[in-house]
């Protein structure tokens, strides 16, 4: 069956990078979320259990055909139901759906001739009427619907998809239909499984070795594409409308088929699978870019196994599409398919879309190692960027930063759904044109935002200018103006996985936003709860320390109040965690030390993060427990 993005051809190089894996051993599960005409599932059936999924019906009823087969078919039919129907004379059978809607006499579309839709009709009522009587089962029925779609591709009056009929009847379409078994490998090994939902649903409820995914890469709707086969396999008679009898569409409409979407779709996906290879295929002529793909598979790949290979392949061309690149003079342009490969990690780490000063990224899987194991509310009073609440595991997490604007920031990026983010940031960039070193545009920008009310900015201005600013840094001076200067960057596919990773993260977690003094939770925190406190150090020379861009700064006197008040959580029994600094440059925090010292307080160091080249930091990390 011609079908778009059929990966016969990728076959033999999907099979090379199994065997080279080793992941070829016979019985392990592979899982195929956008089986199509299941061309993969019926390929590995003789050697894996399969898991096959589309959401498309006729997609469904051929997977449960291709690998549900069985020898002992049509045993109560009593009867080879091909010979019974290439055999019989369906002239006169003009009531038919196929008949009144994809023949010429009737309504003057040409999907089909006469005779033919005919016999499409007649053999796809003969088997629900089959069905009803109980002389075919469930299995047999798909097998013999996904063998009229088989034999319907062979006399389609179209140039490859169902979006629309040809004007000029093609020679293979006025022959008369044969009806043939469909096309399959030897019978499975296994008892495979075979769905119809959305894949980011059905992802929660299985697990197995092998996740392939070959998902839509294009604007293109299969549903339109394929809407005169999904109708032949529903069989349900719906209303239609067009010059092409589309059926309406509802819900089937894709998110892999739109930006933004398709960005969230696919890290969501990526994130809830618990399988332990994934191979991931896709085109150049895709929605997504190689770099967005690349940053989220190597997010969730254990070290060293991502792997990516381009295939150079015929890409499917519709007549507009061909008359566009005539038009665009990209008609001879190579075009590749990609194949990706990653073993995916048992433990995630999830960083802030800001760049954020002091954010605890590079010692988050030690910070990890040392969170209590089960903790009611998390705590993180010194937020910042995020990173650090937003990998806890927690009943309930509270972040805290007295700097409200980052608060908001992250706040709406949290409670606002994925496209409109995306849509607003797409958006912005092209109403103001910003780009990378274009002072000119970021000061007019920068501007813009400043002559806003405070309490009126739109966050995510913030966060462009925050993209395209200098370092990327979050500067303000004392009337909470942005003043960062232009940078030499801007919003890239690393900015936008970040952004689409934070987004699906947070959304998962029971997470609220604060901006207050952190001593007001000192009343609401109770033992059991678990509290994190990176706070300004006082030995640094950090900008928003000291107390002259719009926020509070950080002395001795503020250092002294925060040691204090863990001194008294820990005296409740609450759990704590600081993160601080000793000695920068033969600079002394006296009071830490000396307050770590008379509390016996634990700490831990990590000489790979704690002393860096450019100058001597002691970092390390207090706890009571």
């Amino acid at each position: 069956m011609r079908y778009i993005g059929n990966k016969a051809k990728l076959l033999e190089k999907l099979d090379k990078l199994i065997v080279r894996k080793n992941i070829n051993k016979k019985g392990l599960i592979f899982c195929d979320l956008f089986a199509g005409t299941c061309t993969i599932g019926d390929f590995f059936k003789d050697r894996f259990e399969i898991i096959a999924n589309d959401t498309l019906y006729f997609s469904y009823v051929i997977s449960n055909g291709k690998l549900k087969y069985d020898k002992n078919f049509f045993k109560m039919l009593g009867f080879d139901p091909f010979e019974y129907f290439n055999n019989i004379d369906t002239t006169d059978y003009i009531s038919g759906f196929c008949y009144n809607n994809f023949a010429p006499t009737v309504s003057g579309r040409q999907y089909f001739s006469d005779e033919n839709a005919k016999m499409i009709d007649f053999i796809r009522n003969t088997i629900d009427v089959w069905f009803d009587e109980k002389k075919i089962n469930e299995y047999e029925k798909y097998y013999l619907i996904g063998s009229l779609l088989e034999s319907v591709s062979k006399v389609s009056n179209v140039a490859g998809v169902y979006s629309a009929y040809l004007k000029i009847w093609d020679p293979r379409a006025i022959k008369k239909m044969e009806f043939i078994p469909l096309e399959s490998l030897p019978n499975a090994k296994y008892q495979n499984e075979v769905y119809i939902e959305d894949v980011n649903s059905l992802i929660n409820k299985i697990h197995g070795d092998i996740l392939y995914l070959d998902p839509p890469y294009t604007p293109t709707q299969y549903i339109s594409q394929y809407h005169v086969l999904e109708t032949i396999a529903r069989n349900d008679k719906p209303e239609v409308h067009g010059v092409g009898a589309h059926r309406d569409n509802g819900d089937q409409i894709s998110k892999w088929c739109k930006k933004g979407y398709v960005h969230e779709e696919f890290e969501k996906l990526i994130a809830r699978a618990k399988f332990k290879h994934i191979i991931f295929s896709y085109s150049d002529a895709g929605i997504m870019s190689k770099e967005f793909i690349e940053k989220v598979l190597k997010r969730y790949a254990k070290e060293g196994t991502y792997e990516f290979k381009k295939i150079q392949f015929t890409k499917y061309k519709s007549t507009r599409a061909v008359k566009r690149e005539i038009k665009n003079n990209t008609k001879n342009k190579e075009h590749y398919e990609w194949l990706f490969y990653i073993e995916k990690k048992d433990d995630i780490n999830y960083i802030s879309p800001l760049n954020y000063i002091g954010g605890k990224w590079e010692v988050l899987p030690l910070l990890k190692k040392y969170f209590p194991k089960e903790i009611n509310t998390f705590y993180d009073l010194f937020g910042g960027g995020g990173t650090v609440a937003i990998n806890a595991t927690a009943n309930k997490i509270v972040y805290n930063d007295i700097n409200w604007v980052v608060r908001d920031l992250l706040e709406k990026i949290t409670h606002d759904n994925f496209f409109s983010t995306y849509n607003y940031i797409e958006k912005a960039i092209k109403r103001y044109g910003l780009e990378k070193k274009n002072k000119e545009t970021y000061i007019a920008f920068r501007d813009k935002y400043n002559s806003v009310e405070k309490a009126s900015r739109n966050p995510l201005d913030l966060y462009l200018l925050i993209c395209y600013g200098f370092e990327h840094q979050i500067r303000f001076n004392s009337k909470l103006e942005f003043n960062n200067p232009c940078g030499n960057s801007g919003y890239n596919q690393e900015m936008l996985e970040k952004l689409v990773s934070y987004s699906i993260r947070t959304k998962e977690l029971n997470i609220v936003f604060k901006s207050m003094d952190y001593k007001e939770f000192e009343e609401e925190i109770e033992k059991g709860d678990f509290i994190y406190c990176d706070p300004p150090y006082l030995n640094s020379c950090g900008a928003y320390n000291d107390g002259k861009r719009g926020f509070k700064g950080w002395d001795e006197f503020q250092e002294r109040e925060l040691l204090d008040f863990l001194t008294r959580l820990d005296k409740k029994g609450v759990k704590f965690m600081l993160s601080n600094m000793t000695t920068r440059n033969s600079i002394e925090n006296k009071a830490l030390k000396d307050w770590i010292d008379k509390n016996k307080y634990r700490v831990i160091k990590n000489q790979k993060i704690t002393l860096r080249n450019r100058q001597d930091r002691r970092e390390i990390i207090i706890i009571n427990y």
